[in-house]
């Protein structure tokens, strides 16, 4: 592939043929899942990483990573974990944040991946060409500008990097963080916190914040279902799978099993959800109902205004507080493609399987994909199927050209029916059963056709 050899900070145009190559953003798990099978399926591709090592969000170290020094993952190893790449028998059965680096490390080594991306490279603008292919326009980490041409364009650079900050009434003089701004829970210490937001983020950080920090209460706007962490000592999301149940019982159960472990969360002052359980994605987190149950923590209302370092909730009570840190999650951001390009609706593109343009066979979105289990393998699986797909289209696969037309023709979201509520953080959100069938399925097509 042409490199452009010029003085850092200066801007030259590759003026090279489309190749065929793909250009893809991003080393982080759905990158390298992505990386791993185009190699598999032959189809060449230039990967681009703004850090200087893989990992994306779990590389701590990363400039625009959002990790925090005492997060962990919400769901077990063994439901995370690629299944061609299992994670070590040492690893915690929840691990860190720095656990995560190095398996991703692991994963990179096993599967000779470094080779295949420019680190330190930062992708400023990508352009449709008239003839076909994507115009790159990157920055390497001496400062020099390039422009090359490729085949396709392939985005896997994460959707928990763009803060999704709230407009606050008032003026608050205190300390005012979101939560991506948080890494050590020594930013608590001598103050008075209020965190907002009561998702997975959210109830982590309060846990440190109620030891490091004076005081800490938590403003929240609607109920929450919360899992434990454990259940007769395993993993919760171990538990059950083994027999898939209808929606409306799986509910029943499950929501029974919460009860005996969890409790009401309406007696810590927890508004009750307005929503059934699985239309959101729950709590996990063990120690947050018990520093409630145990006065450590208060449940505030949502904010109406901020004076001074007093916090007006709508309650009508107030309180005050030297630091607020907003949990208020992330938008989807892809800040070097203009969305209009992404058949964008809503909050977030609108592609088949989350991940394919219905028009565009040289664009696609890796990873904007959320489902409650769904782990690394579920992306993995999404990787292999856009790859196969790719090579498919080069080799006359049948099963290539009806995932093309059924793109084309126009599909639904792969909710399985579920109602998910209406917020930005579950614009992409997919039921787990029902997406991983049909990208398995599509999986088996290609491979069946090709043989």
């Amino acid at each position: 592939m042409e490199q452009a050899q010029v003085r850092a900070g200066q801007l030259v145009e590759a003026k090279a043929r489309p190749e065929e190559c793909f250009a893809l953003i991003g080393a982080g798990p759905m990158g390298l899942a992505m990386a791993k099978t185009l190699v598999e399926q032959g189809v060449p591709f230039q990967g681009f990483e703004l850090a200087d090592d893989v990992g994306g969000l779990w590389n701590i170290d990363a400039p625009r990573s959002t990790m925090y020094e005492t997060a962990h993952l919400i769901s077990s190893k063994r439901m995370t974990e690629f299944t061609d790449f299992p994670m070590l028998e040492d690893t915690a059965e929840y691990p860190s944040h720095r656990e995560m680096k190095t398996y991703f490390q692991d994963f990179a080594k096993a599967f000779d991946l470094y080779q295949n991306f420019h680190f330190g490279a930062e992708v400023l603008k990508t352009e449709p060409l008239e003839r076909g292919g994507w115009e790159i326009t990157w920055r390497d980490n001496t400062g020099t500008h390039h422009i090359q041409n490729f085949a396709g364009l392939m985005i896997a650079n994460g959707t928990l990097s763009e803060p999704n900050m709230p407009d606050f009434q008032g003026e608050f003089t205190g300390e005012l963080i979101h939560a991506s701004e948080y890494r050590y829970p020594t930013q608590f210490a001598g103050k008075r916190v209020l965190v907002v937001g009561a998702g997975n983020s959210g109830c982590d950080i309060a846990v440190d914040a109620i030891h490091h920090g004076v005081s800490c209460d938590l403003s929240v706007r609607r109920g929450y279902y919360f899992v434990p962490k454990y259940v007769f000592g395993v993993p919760a999301d171990t538990m059950g799978g083994k027999i898939r149940l209808p929606m409306w019982l799986k509910r029943k159960v499950d929501g029974a099993i919460l009860k005996w472990f969890v409790g009401d969360p309406q007696k810590y002052g927890f508004p009750k959800p307005d929503y059934a359980l699985y239309e959101s994605h729950p709590v996990v987190n063990s120690l947050i109902l018990f520093h409630a149950g145990h006065g450590d923590l208060m449940v505030r209302p949502d904010i109406e205004r901020l004076d001074g370092k007093t916090v007006h909730f709508r309650d009508g009570t107030s309180a005050e507080y030297d630091m607020i840190l907003a949990a208020t999650g992330y938008k989807l951001h892809y800040p070097f493609i203009d969305q209009k390009h992404l058949n964008w609706k809503g909050s977030a593109p609108h592609l088949y399987l989350n991940c394919m343009h219905p028009e565009r066979d040289d664009l696609f979105v890796l990873g904007m994909v959320e489902a409650s289990g769904l782990g690394w393998q579920g992306r993995h699986e999404q990787a292999e199927m856009v790859a196969r797909y790719i090579a498919g289209l080069r080799s006359g696969n049948s099963a290539a050209q009806a995932i093309r037309s059924t793109k084309s023709d126009g599909y639904e979201r792969a909710t399985g029916g579920m109602n998910y509520i209406d917020l930005p953080r579950m614009a992409y959100y997919v039921d787990k059963a029902t997406y991983r069938r049909e990208v398995t399925g599509q999986i088996a097509a290609l491979k069946a056709a090709r043989a």
